[in-house]
């Protein structure tokens, strides 16, 4: 693709990454065939292609309209085109960079700008979203029907393994999860303690930054990150084998730590070994001996749901699958695994109609073979599918843990 980006562009890193992802493409429409926007609208525009085009037309100087943002907010950013494009596009970070500059170029509607602001200053913020959310579950009973959907049951904690071993990983609390889905790392860190490995969690180390990054506010999640990794280093120095991700949204996140901080003078080296030491909890169990995990109760059929980062920006798709048939899990067949289920981090708040098309898809894609629950390994993708899901959805790792 033949570009010519304005000169405000042309000259900063951001413009020059995106105009090298541009003149990668060759227009071929693969890509349509696996956006789950452009199949449930059939509209160009909402389709991988059509959006490439909206970017290079802002990115060269042309008017842009509050339609073309539509059409970008509508992404799901799942990359799903990524898996499919045979050029090799890197589609989600073009589109990154494009909500960013044109975030700058075109403020939002006041009402748009305040509810983004609210969730970027929300569910990073470990201790505000579980307040917020204990509050919720506390009047659930009372709330509307279409608010108490949304609001998860109240899950209990369990306890972590008190043994500790010379092998040790670093692990992400994150902001979601530990208040939403406590039992999730608790778990893994379980798992890991059969395998002779201790798992930690840095108390100082937050949010892995997707959700201010994928809102726009790229200088607040490069914080993010610099705190994260401020809060690994001396573990990694100890010599911390890896960091796990029990949560793929997390994974696929810090494993872009490295890219996105490779001009920081003072953080691009560590960063890069933070992506490097990243790996997600499905891949590390694969090379250890999964012999020591075999079930002790039975599950019954269990349907995996495979999500986005795992699968598209991960590239870890079927990994968790073969985990789980090695210990003995049986796994129900499935349609559509390249679909996005809708969450999509901030997604299903900013375009909860298209989400919950999306949701109703792949909870029928899921079902197909009458399973007796549904696993998936990212948070949001866990609490999105049991807001409509009349069978039980939990974290995979807790299948291995019963």
């Amino acid at each position: 693709m033949q570009t010519n980006l304005v000169q405000q562009f042309a000259n900063t890193p951001e413009g020059q990454e995106a105009e090298s992802i541009l003149r990668a493409c060759v227009h071929c429409g693969f890509c349509t065939a696996t956006c789950p926007t452009y199949q449930e609208l059939n509209d160009e525009r909402d389709g991988p292609r059509g959006r490439i085009y909206l970017m290079k037309m802002f990115l060269e100087g042309a008017e842009v309209t509050e339609k073309t943002r539509e059409h970008l907010d509508r992404c799901l950013t799942c990359r799903s085109c990524e898996t499919t494009c045979p050029s090799g596009v890197q589609y989600g970070r073009l589109v990154d960079i494009s909500r960013g500059l044109m975030e700058q170029e075109m403020p939002r509607a006041p009402k748009d700008r305040w509810m983004r602001w609210a969730l970027a200053r929300v569910i990073p913020n470990r201790r505000l979203f579980g307040l917020l959310l204990r509050l919720g579950q506390l009047f659930r009973p009372a709330l509307p029907e279409k608010l108490r959907t949304k609001v998860p049951p109240r899950k209990a904690a369990t306890p972590w393994p008190a043994a500790s071993h010379s092998r040790i990983v670093l692990a992400l609390a994150g902001c979601v999860q530990p208040s939403a889905t406590p039992n999730t790392n608790a778990a893994a860190a379980r798992i890991l303690d059969r395998l002779g490995i201790t798992m930690v969690e840095a108390p100082e180390a937050g949010c892995c930054g997707a959700v201010n990054h994928h809102l726009s506010e790229h200088d607040k999640a490069l914080e993010r990150m610099r705190q994260n990794i401020d809060a690994w280093w001396p573990a990694i120095e100890a010599g911390a084998e890896a960091i796990i991700m029990t949560a793929s949204g997390c994974g696929a996140m810090v494993q872009d730590y490295g890219h996105l901080l490779q001009h920081d003078p003072v953080y691009a080296a560590k960063a890069q070994k933070v992506s490097d030491l990243t790996v997600d909890l499905g891949a590390f169990l694969l090379s250890q001996d999964l012999e020591k995990l075999k079930v002790r109760q039975n599950p019954g059929k269990v349907a995996f749901h495979c999500p986005c980062t795992l699968q598209h920006a991960m590239k870890q798709n079927g990994v968790v699958e073969q985990v789980l048939a090695r210990a003995g899990v049986t796994l129900a067949a499935t349609k559509d695994k390249h679909l996005c289920c809708g969450s999509a981090g901030t997604y299903s708040v900013l375009q909860p109609e298209l989400s919950q098309k999306l949701l109703a898809n792949k909870l029928t894609a899921l079902t197909v073979d009458n399973p007796d629950r549904i696993v998936t390994a990212n948070i949001g993708c866990q609490m999105h599918l049991e807001t409509r899901s009349a069978l039980p959805v939990q974290h995979w790792i807790e299948l291995l843990d019963q």
